[in-house]
């Protein structure tokens, strides 16, 4: 068995995926009449817009907490932080409103979130073991040590086999 760092369990989502997958989690959440959407900046922006656009819900909004310190295997929790939310005339107690969001990992922000928006519901795609608790809708589950490569975090490359040279 070959060691792997924790970053190298991965999970690589293509943006035709992405979409694919946000898709599906609208199609989840049809049937309701919701007010509005709310995206978690900034992974939840592309799902919430795509959600949006598939349940032709014309008010979107963003809250942006900040959580994570670092990149791939430096990442990791820090303290929460509310950097903007959205207009509170509009979010009330969160009755009629999606919060969408790209992940649920720890389930921290979104329970911070549900803290401010009690009645909200919370879809993200792809969801962790401990933070499934936190949202009502998802589409994907994925271990809790996988590493999810979002696309809007990767280029296109040359990479070396996994085994053996080229």
């Amino acid at each position: 068995m070959i060691d792997r760092l924790p970053h190298e369990k991965g999970f690589h989502v293509s943006w035709d995926q992405l979409h694919r997958d946000a898709r599906a989690l609208a199609w989840r959440l049809d049937g309701t009449d919701w007010r509005a959407v709310v995206a978690v900046t900034r992974g939840g922006l592309v799902p919430a817009m795509i959600v949006a656009r598939e349940l032709d819900i014309r008010v979107i909004d963003t809250i942006s907490i900040r959580s994570y310190k670092g990149v791939g295997s430096d990442a990791g929790q820090g303290q929460l932080e509310v950097l903007n939310r959205p207009d509170p005339a509009l979010m009330g107690d969160g009755e009629g409103i999606l919060v969408i969001d790209d992940l649920v990992d720890s389930g921290r922000t979104l329970e911070l979130i549900r803290e401010m928006y009690p009645r909200a519901h919370f879809g993200t795609v792809y969801a962790k073991p401990k933070g499934k608790p936190m949202v009502q809708t998802y589409v994907t589950e994925v271990s809790q040590d996988t590493w999810i490569f979002f696309p809007w975090d990767m280029a296109l490359q040359y990479v070396q086999p996994y085994r053996g040279e080229d």
